[in-house]
């Protein structure tokens, strides 16, 4: 089903009552993988990070990562939840190219964390999305298929599998349904993965790379018709990427489940792939049922046991709470509620402390963040934190506007300079030739030349109309290339005309 298809967003909310529903696997940053000794260095040589306990030969023993039950700990608490005081590994069997085991050792009826919840802030409302829970698992390896126009399976000429992944430790942290945020749901799915990978960050367990697979989210959707309690048939979009796929991946398929009901059909239970270049999901498989998985307790394990007192000493380790942080950021920068709601909704709130932390003001670091790079953000359809401009970076490009070496437009260039890799933004100034040109008989001779083009304008200023003197300037700047300090040209256009 292509958009042409689709029901209108406003005509599905008066018809239907969404729910929505996330689950989102979460790479943890461990050293060695969840059962084996294996490292989980990201973008090593194909299958060049494996062992006969990760590829499932006969015989291999798997063990426990310590680290990786620890990170999950500390993740339940963070969101709220209880911590099993006993739970189990069990096997979780399907074939996939992927799963060299062909079960995955996951969690199933015993998970570590359960019970939980975290308060998501929409346009000033705030969301309680609880959380059902949060269980450790492996992560599989990758396939890529070679040849074809999508890059997916369909019309590939074969297909190569990389088992480097194979055996990362995963969190998985599974939502139930959220119910009641009629338009705002798709707003509401974004904060609340947005929220999570802030936390999974501060929490230090995963480096929650959307771009590169460390953390993904998976989209459940389901319209029930309005004023009825049972939910819909719910479909599952799978590995969504970045936070402005989720929102569209939401709003998508509300549209798209609007408009099969409408029309007297019904949904199939199954799951679906988000394609990012045309902003539409096509079908996967039919999706699976708990009891479809023959899940039975992983018998090569024995059970994970955390004591009271190791969880109460973990609990002492975590970061402060997103929601109190915020308040706290915001009075400290002085942020209005609508620009604090902005950064949230961006994803900037990490990029702009730590930018402010680097040495920038706290309304420089907001006016980069969610002006010049979320604009490239959105025009290359990209994460905004996956551009390749750190924060240090733009502190220093706000550091080189402030001692006037540069001003807003060139800083612009420098930026471009950053995107292609250029080096630090001193050197792109260097390189580029950017400086500001500030030296009085350069700027004095532009001056004159402005003035003897423009002679009315340069009248009504004689006349006292200092006001023009804008167009003046705007002349000097375009003969200069943007380098010159206008400042000084508008001293110098007084000075001259007065």
């Amino acid at each position: 089903m292509n958009t042409a298809n689709l029901l209108g967003f406003d005509e599905v909310l008066e018809r239907f009552d969404p729910a929505l529903g996330l689950e989102v696997h979460v790479e943890l940053h461990t050293a060695t993988k969840m059962f084996c000794g294996c490292p989980t260095t990201f973008g090593g040589e194909p299958n060049s990070q494996v062992c006969p306990v990760c590829l499932g030969l006969p015989g291999a023993m798997p063990a426990v990562n310590v680290k990786a039950v620890e990170s999950a700990i500390r993740i339940g608490l963070a969101l709220n939840c209880q911590i099993a005081e006993w739970c189990r590994f069990a096997r979780k069997n399907y074939f996939y190219p992927d799963m060299p085991k062909n079960f995955q050792t996951s969690q199933y009826d015993e998970p570590i964390c359960f019970d939980g919840y975290m308060d998501v802030d929409v346009d000033g409302e705030t969301f309680r999305v609880e959380i059902e829970r949060a269980h450790m698992e492996e992560d599989t390896g990758k396939s890529s298929h070679i040849g074809g126009a999508t890059g997916r399976i369909h019309g590939a000429d074969y297909s190569l599998v990389d088992y480097n992944r194979a055996g990362i430790p995963l969190i998985e942290i599974v939502t139930r349904p959220i119910t009641g945020a009629g338009d705002k749901a798709p707003a509401v799915a974004r904060a609340y993965v947005a929220q999570l990978r802030d936390l999974i960050v501060a929490l230090d367990v995963s480096d929650a790379r959307m771009d590169q697979g460390s953390i993904r989210a998976d989209v459940n959707l389901s319209l029930a018709p309005k004023g009825q309690d049972t939910l819909g048939t719910r479909t599952e979009t799978k590995n969504v990427n970045s936070l402005r796929s989720v929102e569209r991946a939401v709003r998508f398929e509300m549209q798209r489940h609007g408009a099969i009901l409408a029309d007297g059909g019904s949904i199939l239970q199954e799951t679906r792939h988000w394609h990012e270049d045309t902003g539409i999901t096509t079908s996967g498989r039919e999706k699976s049922d708990a009891e479809d998985y023959r899940y039975f307790p992983e018998p090569d394990l024995v059970p994970v046991a955390p004591s009271r007192e190791w969880v109460e000493e973990l609990r002492g380790t975590l970061p402060e709470n997103p929601t109190v942080k915020r308040a706290r950021l915001q009075a400290e920068w002085g942020f209005s509620d609508l620009e604090m709601r902005d950064t949230v909704g961006a994803g900037a709130l990490l990029l702009v402390e730590a930018t402010i932390a680097a040495g920038a003001s706290a309304q420089s670091a907001r006016k980069w963040w969610l002006g010049e790079l979320a604009r490239r953000a959105n025009d290359t359809d990209t994460s905004i934190d996956a551009l390749g401009v750190t924060p240090a970076d733009v502190a220093a490009v706000q550091q080189l506007v402030d001692a006037k070496t540069i001003n807003d437009k060139l800083a612009r260039k420098v930026f471009e300079g950053l995107y292609a890799g250029e080096g630090t933004p001193a050197e792109i100034v260097e390189k580029r030739g950017l400086a500001v040109v500030s030296d009085e008989g350069a700027l004095s001779t532009a001056v004159d030349v402005a003035i003897a083009a423009n002679p009315d304008i340069a009248d009504k200023i004689r006349d006292g109309k200092v006001a023009a003197a804008g167009a003046l300037i705007g002349a000097v700047m375009k003969e200069m290339r943007g380098q010159a300090d206008a400042g000084r040209v508008r001293e110098l256009i007084l000075e001259k005309l007065s």
